[in-house]
C-alpha cells in the first residue's frame, strides 16, 4: 500500500513541491541548513573525479553553509549549489532533483523526511551516466552510430 503511494508520479510531484516550498521558506528566513540526498539522481558539473565520487554514500550529506549557501538556487524541479569536494576542494555545481532530497536538516534536527527519495525508478540519471561511460570507452566506438 505505501509502495503504491511513494512510487506514484503524482505523489512524487506533490513531495517535490513540498520540498521546494520548505527550502524556499528556510532560505527566506536566511537560515543555513543541510540536506541528505540520493546520489543516484544527482549531477555534478564538472563531474567529480572517480576517487572522490566513489567515496560518496548512496544518501550523502550536503551542508549548505557559508559560500555554498550563497550559491543555492531552487527551480520547479531541482536545487543546485556550488560545493567543494575532497581534500583538494574540487569545485562542482551540484544539481539535485527535488524528489531526491531525502532529509532537510536545520541545526541538528531533521525538519523534513521524504520517502520518495528511496524510489529507484525515479532516479534516471544513473542510466544516463552508464550510457556515457559506455560511449566514452574507445573500445565501444564501432558500436555507436
Amino acid at each position: 500500500m505505501v509502495k503504491d503511494i511513494i512510487e506514484d508520479s503524482q505523489y512524487k510531484d506533490l513531495v517535490s513541491q513540498q520540498i521546494k516550498e520548505t527550502m524556499s521558506f528556510i532560505l527566506d528566513k536566511n537560515i543555513e541548513f543541510a540536506i541528505t540526498a540520493n546520489i543516484s539522481g544527482i549531477t555534478f558539473e564538472p563531474e567529480l573525479p572517480e576517487s572522490i565520487h566513489s567515496k560518496l554514500s548512496k544518501f550523502s550529506l550536503f551542508v549548505l553553509t557559508n559560500y555554498t549557501y550563497s550559491t543555492v538556487k531552487i527551480d520547479e524541479k531541482t536545487v543546485s549549489f556550488e560545493a567543494g569536494f575532497g581534500a583538494e576542494g574540487f569545485g562542482s555545481v551540484v544539481t539535485i532533483p527535488l524528489h531526491c532530497v531525502f532529509q532537510i536538516i536545520v541545526e541538528e534536527s531533521i525538519l523534513y523526511v521524504n520517502s520518495v527519495a528511496t524510489v529507484e525508478k525515479f532516479n534516471t540519471t544513473h542510466e544516463k551516466k552508464s550510457l556515457n561511460v559506455f560511449k566514452n570507452n574507445p573500445n565501444n566506438k564501432n558500436l555507436i552510430k
